[in-house]
């Protein structure tokens, strides 16, 4: 898997570390999830974009 490193603001770090240990997932996991959720509906927007 190819590694990427992201700057964030201190206040979105600890916004995604409170969920991270609130659901018991590393930091990385649910920055992992939430970039996949917004890539997926990024894409379908596109194609209804697309389908018009």
């Amino acid at each position: 898997m190819m590694k990427i490193t992201l700057s964030l603001e201190p206040s979105v770090a600890l916004f995604y570390t409170r969920i991270a240990l609130a659901t018991g997932k590393s930091l990385e996991q649910v920055l992992h999830d939430a970039l996949f959720r917004l890539a997926g509906e990024l894409s379908l927007e596109a194609l209804q974009e697309s389908a018009k």
